[in-house]
């Protein structure tokens, strides 16, 4: 029988790799062929999944984080020697943040800006940015002063980082980076929101990276601001696009020197890794991820994996940290078998702090009751 494994991570807990491992160890004694391929959809696991597809490197290199901290950030290289993936979260991450400090009026992207600048400097002129796990609403503002872009407040001098400066903003100049506009920049999401409004950054994400809902209106209005003088600048409505709040603006604000795409990132995966041709292959697809709810329909890599799978009349498991009563409900045909690590009395903290135990039990469990063997 053959198995194909391909979770995405358990956020906070596991990255896709290890949540891979962990299924491949509960199963290890039933001696399955087993094809393990980590996958991710723009956030955590983006680089780990293309470079392995690839067979490409990984490197580090020194940037800022979303508090102003130096840290070693991570990005991959592909085979074609022209092309960086990078992870906007393993820059600009709300993961790389204590809780209590976690604030979207002062978080910066300016280390994803320095990872942009520094692949460029390498040589790299195509570069895949994944946008999921940001920690910011800075509209991008960080990442384009580090690649050199003037945004200047009433005394001609670069307003502060964080969202709550962007009201600051009286005049930005790009005039001089022209170099930028040979870059192919790729941003790989699944987010469609707009920039401004009830469906916007600010107003659908900033809470989770810390914004009270008093700030949440603070930065909205900023983001207006913000929007309104690069428009009187530059000619350019940045908040118009599909996709342009994503990672609290950071597309929005890079779409103003590179030539920018958006591709959908659990279908560039999927693409990439050759995934249909794979579940055609297997037996047994089994995938996952942190939680599954309401939103896991809308370009999630677990729901993808279960159409693929539903498609061509496979056996598909998923195994989850949490499943919300109306996940329960609602995906019944595309999960026949789903399993949770929070259950029967086991704390969401403790599923985290035991993830790989209790998903490698998991797959043992569902393969033994289910005679997969």
């Amino acid at each position: 029988m053959r198995i194909l494994i391909v979770p995405d991570s358990f956020k906070g807990s596991l990255s896709s790799i290890q949540a891979a491992d962990a299924i491949a160890e509960g199963i290890k004694d039933l001696q399955f062929e087993m094809e393990i391929i980590p996958m991710a959809d723009g956030g955590e696991g983006t680089v780990d999944c293309l470079i392995s597809a690839d067979r490409g490197t990984k490197m580090r290199d020194f940037v800022t984080d979303p508090i102003g901290r130096k840290i070693q950030a991570e990005f991959g290289i592909l085979k074609d020697n022209k092309t960086a993936i990078i992870e906007m979260a393993s820059a600009s991450g709300l993961l790389l943040i204590p809780k209590g400090k976690r604030n979207p009026l002062y978080t910066t992207t300016y280390g994803t800006g320095e990872l942009i600048r520094k692949v460029i400097e390498r040589g790299f002129t195509r570069i895949i940015l994944g946008l999921g796990g940001s920690a910011t609403t800075d509209c991008g503002t960080g990442a384009l002063q580090a690649l050199g872009a003037k945004l200047l407040d009433k005394n001609g001098i670069n307003i502060e980082a964080g969202g709550l400066h962007l009201k600051d903003l009286q005049r930005i100049d790009i005039s001089t980076l022209n170099i930028y506009e040979d870059i192919d920049l790729t941003f790989m999401c699944d987010v469609s929101n707009k920039l401004l409004g009830d469906n916007g950054a600010a107003k659908v994400y900033s809470q989770q990276k810390g914004a009270s809902k008093n700030e949440v209106q603070i930065l909205e209005d900023n983001l207006e601001h913000f929007t309104r003088i690069v428009r009187k600048d530059t000619g350019i409505d940045i908040a118009k696009f599909a996709g342009s709040g994503a990672a609290g603006g950071l597309a929005a604000g890079l779409s103003l020197l590179f030539k920018s795409h958006f591709v959908s990132g659990s279908e560039f995966i999927i693409n990439t890794t050759n995934l249909r041709v794979k579940i055609q292959n297997a037996d047994v697809i089994i995938t996952g991820e942190g939680e599954l709810n309401s939103q896991t329909k809308f370009g999630k890599i677990p729901y993808k994996i279960a159409e693929i799978a539903k498609e061509y009349n496979k056996t598909i498991i998923g195994i989850f940290g949490n499943i919300t009563e109306e996940a329960k409900k609602e995906y019944k045909q595309e999960f026949p078998y789903m399993l949770e690590l929070c259950e029967k009395g086991i704390s969401k903290e403790k599923a985290m702090q035991n993830a790989y135990l209790l998903l490698s039990g998991k797959a043992k469990k569902i393969f033994e009751e289910l005679q997969l063997n």
